[in-house]
């Protein structure tokens, strides 16, 4: 996509091919399939309440990993307002794309939630809250949300990286912060994925610390290994 030729205008803004815009929005819908899967998956496990918190934990990171393998050459596999936003601030996404990829990654988290309820009906929908306190939770979503925002960039954007393992990587990624954090914080690590279930079962308590301390991880994440990486090679487009 990014060495797909275009002709540009007077100006020099460059003016996109069809192709371009055909994969353009091809990436979206992978990130919009993607989320949704990660929710319909990771928060059906919670729904059906005979799967352990490891067994949640690992399901998330195997919808995870499993979607990195199957998308993540289309989109690069976000599935994470995050994970978008981590990748922009080490420089290697577009900032317009991480506000469009988080309104697919949204779309696709209220649809799995949909989903869900069509399927189960009533009941939680796997909505994240606080176990311990509010400090603590948000405490809990920064930390592991770098680790989750330090390995996708790792991968994403380092050659010297072993990128056949990546969506392996990926996913374990989630599913350590699942196991370590998940009985504080519920482990969202993802905007999209706390706001899905929470806006289709009209619970918005402690919503605030899933949207912003993902977020707040994210941008240590980012500029930390922008700092790792300055004068590695960079990947090829």
């Amino acid at each position: 996509m990014m060495n797909t030729p275009a002709r540009t205008n007077l100006s020099g803004t460059a003016l996109w091919t069809k192709a371009a815009q055909s994969a353009l929005m091809r990436a979206h819908v992978a990130e919009f399939v993607g989320t949704f899967v990660l929710v319909f998956a990771g928060c059906g496990a919670i729904v059906i309440g005979r799967i352990s918190p490891v067994g949640v934990a690992l399901t998330f990171g195997l919808a995870i990993g499993l979607m990195v393998y199957a998308f993540g050459h289309i989109s690069g596999g976000h599935f994470n307002p995050a994970v978008s936003l981590g990748v922009a601030v080490g420089g290697h996404l577009p900032w317009l794309r991480v506000a469009t990829y988080a309104v697919a990654q949204c779309a696709g988290a209220i649809t799995g939630a949909l989903a869900l309820r069509a399927t189960f009906g009533s009941g939680p929908l796997g909505v994240t809250h606080p176990a311990g306190s509010d400090a603590q939770s948000f405490a809990m979503e920064v930390v592991f949300t770098a680790v989750l925002v330090l390995v996708v960039t790792v991968v994403a954007t380092d050659p010297r990286a072993a990128r056949e393992t990546g969506a392996l990587a990926i996913g374990g990624a989630i599913a350590f912060g699942g196991l370590a954090a998940g009985p504080i914080s519920g482990a969202s690590l993802n905007p999209a994925r706390s706001l899905g279930p929470a806006l289709v079962a009209g619970d918005l308590a402690g919503l605030w610390i899933y949207l912003a301390a993902p977020l707040v991880g994210a941008l240590v994440a980012g500029i930390l290994y922008r700092y790792l990486r300055s004068g590695a090679p960079e990947a090829a487009a």
